[in-house]
C-alpha cells in the first residue's frame, strides 16, 4: 500500500480507537479522507435498512446531498447493498442505473462495510476527475473498513 495511504489508515485508526462516539468517529474519518486525498471530493457513508431495503446517509465531508435514503438496487450504492462488492466507476456518465449527486461528479467508488459477514452500509467517495481511482484507493477503504466494522462488534 502506498505510504499516504498506509499514514492515513493509521490515523483513522487512531480515530477508530478514540472515545469519541461512533457517529463522531465515522464524521472524523469523513474529514479526513476528503481533506488529505485531493480526489476525494465527498466522502460519507450510508447504512443498510435490510428490511425496508433502503440505505440512510450517516456521516458525510462534502456538498450537501438530497439522497439521503437509496433503495438497494438504486444507483452505485443500491447496487452496492444487493452486490456485496466494492464498485469502482471511472465514468458516472456511463453507468445507466446512476443518481446524478451534483453535474461535477466523474467518478465513485462504493465499498461495502461487512460486520459479522453483513453488509451493514457502505463508505461512498465521489471524485470531480474522471478515472481518479486505483485498484490502490479500492485496497486502502476495504482496508479501512474492516478497521471501521471493529466499532460494530
Amino acid at each position: 500500500m502506498h505510504t499516504t495511504y498506509q499514514t492515513l489508515l493509521d490515523e483513522a485508526r487512531q480515530i477508530i480507537h478514540s472515545e469519541d462516539t461512533i457517529t463522531a468517529k465515522l464524521q472524523r474519518i469523513c474529514d479526513l479522507l476528503e481533506k488529505r486525498v485531493a480526489h476525494y471530493d465527498w466522502v460519507g457513508f450510508y447504512f443498510a435498512d435490510a428490511e425496508k431495503r433502503v440505505l440512510h446517509l450517516g456521516p458525510y465531508t462534502g456538498e450537501a446531498t438530497d439522497h439521503i435514503l437509496i433503495p438497494f438496487g438504486k444507483g452505485i450504492c443500491g447496487q452496492v447493498a444487493e452486490s456485496n462488492q466494492t464498485f469502482l466507476v471511472d465514468d458516472v456518465t456511463a453507468q445507466t442505473n446512476y443518481i446524478a449527486c451534483s453535474l461535477t461528479v466523474k467518478a465513485e467508488i462504493v465499498v461495502p462495510l461487512f460486520v459479522s459477514g453483513q453488509n451493514i452500509g457502505q463508505l461512498d467517495i465521489d471524485s470531480h476527475t474522471l478515472n481518479a481511482f486505483t485498484k490502490e484507493d479500492q485496497e486502502f477503504l476495504e482496508a479501512l473498513n474492516e478497521s471501521i466494522a471493529s466499532l460494530y462488534l
